[in-house]
């Protein structure tokens, strides 16, 4: 019953990850518009989902050894940035050859989902009320982040297919994470006390070193306003979401 559950839920989780299908709707000039204003919220989302959610939940463990595994986090994903960055276009971002953050976006999130199913699964070994109250808080988390997750893979080069397509592949390693948890159970669970931070710290470097700069191009103080107005609501968003836990 466990394996259902968590089953069911993890697949729920994912499937939020193609919340980007409502932009199909949207023309390409509109979308266009409005993709600098996805990668301000993915930007405040970002932030807020490694300080009010894993750098706490880190700290709870060990505080110096989580401040040494967030600045970890930051030089891995330095470190891997710097292995994609081979492929940086120099014009225009294209489909073909997209600007090397949309990977830091993949890795990051994949990593996250990965944390998540285990959390998810955790949950549920305690007992089902647990489970399914940790998969809406984990619903509630994504849903905002996945939206500026797509919208920054999209501005990054990225056709609306492929960017909906990676968000969803990254979201099933959620299903490793929970699978995991329940073949080897509580044992696995002390190796998330190492990934959080580092997830934390690779959240931070993506928001602060690959996006601020891309917000930074605009110019124009009206929309320098409303890319704060959507930085300020991811963080927002995931405060909000600490009172529903």
């Amino acid at each position: 019953m466990i394996w259902f559950y968590t089953s069911l839920s993890v697949l729920v989780v994912s499937l939020v990850s193609l919340v980007g299908i409502l932009t199909f709707s949207l023309k390409e000039k509109v979308l266009e518009k409005i993709l600098i204003y996805l990668v301000s919220l993915s930007v405040g989302t970002l932030l807020g989902g490694a300080f009010f959610h894993l750098i706490p939940e880190a700290f709870s463990e060990d505080g110096l050894s989580a401040s040494f595994l967030i600045l970890l986090g930051i030089l891995v994903f330095f470190i891997l940035e710097k292995i994609v960055h081979w492929r940086h276009c120099h014009e225009v971002a294209c489909d073909e050859h997209p600007h090397p953050f949309s990977y830091m976006i993949f890795a990051g999130d994949t990593l996250h989902n990965f944390i998540d199913g285990a959390i998810i699964a955790a949950s549920f070994m305690v007992s089902i009320p647990l489970g399914l109250a940790t998969t809406i808080a984990v619903i509630l988390h994504e849903i905002p982040q996945e939206i500026g997750d797509f919208g920054s893979l999209v501005y990054a080069g990225f056709s609306r297919s492929k960017a909906l397509a990676f968000n969803f592949i990254s979201a099933l390693s959620a299903f490793a994470g929970a699978f995991i948890v329940l073949i080897i159970g509580e044992r696995f669970l002390q190796m998330t006390e190492y990934l959080i931070p580092i997830t934390a710290g690779g959240f931070i470097y993506i928001a602060m070193a690959d996006l601020m700069p891309e917000i930074h191009k605009t110019k124009s103080a009206n929309k320098s306003l409303i890319q704060l107005a959507f930085i300020v609501l991811g963080l927002a968003a995931m405060a909000a979401i600490l009172r529903l836990e």
